[in-house]
C-alpha cells in the first residue's frame, strides 16, 4: 500500500494536465512543436495565458523548447506523456466518459440534464 505522501506526485502530475489550457497545450504539442504564436492563433488565446500555461508545463518537465533566433519552440519532453494521453483516451472510451458526469469534477454541460429537476406534466 502507498502512502498518501507517496502519491503526491502523481497527483501534482494529474493536476498540472487537468486545467483544460494546458491540456489543450499539450494535445496540440502532440502533434508537433509550436511557436507561442502558433499556440494562440490555433487555440485562440491570449499570448500571455499561452505563456503563462507553458511556464507551468515546462516547470514540470512537461514540455521543453528550443531556441532558433529569436523564436522558441516547444515541444512535449518526453514520450511518455503521450503515452499518457493516448491512456486517458482509451480510459475515457472505456467508461463511456461517464467521468463527465462526476458531480464532482464532471463537465457543467454533461451534469446539466442530470442535475435539474424534472419538469412536472400537468
Amino acid at each position: 500500500m502507498t502512502s498518501l505522501d507517496g502519491l503526491a506526485p502523481a497527483a501534482a502530475l494529474f493536476h498540472s494536465l487537468a486545467d483544460p489550457v494546458r491540456l489543450s497545450i499539450v494535445q496540440r504539442l502532440s502533434r508537433g512543436e509550436a511557436r507561442v504564436v502558433d499556440l494562440t492563433r490555433e487555440l485562440g488565446l491570449a499570448q500571455s495565458t499561452v505563456s503563462k500555461h507553458l511556464s507551468c508545463l515546462r516547470g514540470c518537465k512537461l514540455i521543453d523548447y528550443r531556441a532558433e533566433g529569436r523564436q522558441s519552440f516547444y515541444f512535449i519532453a518526453t514520450p511518455e506523456l503521450l503515452d499518457l494521453l493516448r491512456s486517458a483516451e482509451h480510459l475515457l472510451a472505456a467508461t463511456d466518459r461517464a467521468v463527465a458526469l462526476c458531480p464532482t469534477y464532471g463537465t457543467d454541460t454533461a451534469r446539466r440534464g442530470q442535475d435539474e429537476p424534472k419538469a412536472e406534466v400537468r
